[in-house]
């Protein structure tokens, strides 16, 4: 029986499958490496965090984005966006370099046992553990508005469904929402020859500034200091210290992970939204339907005004709803018994432990509890270092007779698995 199975592979799991091999544990850890990255995000994006907000975690910060970056002749450096393939690339190589080899199937269901946890297989085989980490990123939590829910995939896709756009080239398209993911999207549908427009619910976009200069004068840095989510205090208590935003209290921590950081689109974009997408702002979708073009879109402004256009494709980029509900993968005995908070979303403690004993979290799933940071690959340090503490605390109270690993004591290996 494994101390911990991780499900899921992403930079959160690989990070907690970093940290929980060397305290010891014996760790399993399932699913395809950055396949948020590698299957459903479309070639020509970029990374909207800093390069130096971007590492998966390891205990010795070894295998860093810039370390990776550097060994390929390339710069990880402040204020140049990295690539999307950069990115994902650097996660296979954490993969091989820092973590326990991945068992790359998916994990269909989690189900208690006697002692622990049972996970099963796509292809049908059962591994028990004394814990689980569900660090499953943000494709169970996909939203899509009520008004075109009931429309066939041909015509509504979400953002996140797309390795690639190719089979929009000279089709008409409409994007939905006015966030990074909603522009860069447009962006990337105008340069490939697409006819695209946005249709966005508030009366403006909002663009993250230029960042300002890594090296500033003393007095600068103290006024709008830098952190994995932005300059500014605020944004530095939501990255740095997620350990202390927990101690606020619980209505306050879910309505600013709601709303703090809301849609915007990066400094890097803008002029390739402006230059070359139709942007239709206030505008909501009230009724939708399929005709024999494509589908029709009904829509109504806060102002009171009303709008009909037609389009082969929607696009929505309307973000993620992480709630109890959509974890699909636990076992009813263990889903329906996870106490959640004001969002739906199952509560974790200090050490991102459920309500179920031996289950934990990570990721957006935990943005209520530990901040927006949970949000972004940042957040991945302190989960993983949190709560491979918090398993080992678990270990220590279950049956008599567990091993309790020591640790490990040795460095890192010097071979590098390029």
């Amino acid at each position: 029986m494994y101390d911990l199975l991780v499900v899921g592979a992403g930079p959160y799991g690989l990070s907690i499958a970093s940290h929980g091999a060397a305290a010891g544990l014996n760790v399993r850890v399932f699913g395809r490496p950055m396949a948020s990255w590698r299957d459903h995000m479309p070639r020509g994006m970029f990374l909207k965090s800093e390069p130096w907000a971007s590492n998966l975690s390891d205990p010795e910060a070894r295998w860093r984005l810039d370390v990776y970056c550097a060994g390929r002749g390339t710069e990880a450096r402040h204020g140049r966006p990295i690539p999307l393939e950069m990115f994902a690339d650097y996660g296979l190589w954490f993969a091989r370099n820092a973590a326990p080899p991945v068992d790359e199937r998916m994990v269909t269901r989690v189900a208690p046992r006697t002692g622990g946890f049972e996970v099963t297989t796509e292809d049908g085989e059962t591994v028990r553990g004394r814990t689980v980490a569900l660090a499953i990123g943000v494709l169970p939590f996909v939203e899509i508005p009520a008004a075109l829910r009931g429309l066939s995939p041909d015509l509504v896709s979400h953002s996140s469904h797309h390795a690639d756009l190719d089979r929009f080239k000279g089709r008409d398209v409409t994007v939905i929402g006015g966030g990074q993911a909603a522009l860069e999207t447009a962006a990337l549908l105008a340069e490939q020859g697409s006819r695209v427009r946005v249709l966005v619910r508030a009366d403006r976009l909002c663009w993250n500034d230029v960042p300002p200069p890594w090296e500033r004068p003393w007095w600068q840095s103290l006024r709008s200091p830098h952190s994995g989510l932005g300059p500014g205090w605020r944004n530095w208590f939501y990255s740095e210290r997620p350990g202390l935003y927990r101690r606020l209290a619980e209505p306050t921590r879910a309505r600013i992970a709601a709303t703090a950081l809301g849609p915007a689109g990066a400094w890097w974009v803008r002029e390739r939204v402006e230059n070359g997408v139709q942007v239709l702002l206030d505008r909501e979708i009230t009724e939708a339907r399929a005709t024999a073009g494509g589908v029709r879109l009904d829509t109504a402004g806060r102002g009171g005004g009303v709008g009909t256009l037609e389009t082969e494709h929607v696009i929505t980029a309307t973000g993620f709803t992480a709630t109890r509900e959509r974890l699909g993968l636990l076992a009813e005995e263990v889903r329906g018994t996870l106490v959640t908070g004001a969002d739906g979303a199952p509560e974790v403690g200090r050490d991102f432990e459920s309500s179920y004993p031996g289950l934990f979290m990570a990721g957006l799933i935990t943005a209520a509890g530990f901040g927006p940071a949970m949000r972004f690959v940042h957040g991945a340090g302190f989960t993983a270092g949190t709560l491979v503490r918090g398993v080992r605390r678990r270990l220590r109270s279950g049956p008599a007779g567990w091993t309790i690993p020591a640790g490990r004591t040795e460095s890192a290996p010097d071979t590098v698995r390029s």
